[in-house]
């Protein structure tokens, strides 16, 4: 069953290729959806996919890429958008 997961990253997360990581992670998941930076400096990420693979995913922001160091992710269920790939934004 498909989910829809908004996800805020806390941390140093943005000028880490915290963004094109995501969305290579994204895209081995098979998950789709978008990431954009936040003027606060966090990372937001709307990700469609089913259970496991979010659940993947969210243990895979907890840690980001080799110099991202996050602080807090957090996650509440959405309403689907059915995406059809998964996009960077600016």
């Amino acid at each position: 069953m498909q989910k829809h997961y908004n996800i805020t990253v806390k941390g140093k997360v943005q000028g880490v290729w915290y963004r094109k990581s995501t969305q290579e992670k994204a895209i081995v998941l098979q998950i789709t959806g978008n990431v954009r930076n936040l003027p606060n400096g966090n990372v937001y990420i709307e990700a469609e996919g089913d259970k496991n693979q979010l659940n993947l995913l969210l243990e895979w922001c907890a840690i980001g890429p080799e110099f991202a160091k996050v602080d807090t992710v957090f996650f509440e269920e959405g309403e689907l958008q059915l995406f059809k790939s998964f996009d960077i934004l600016r």
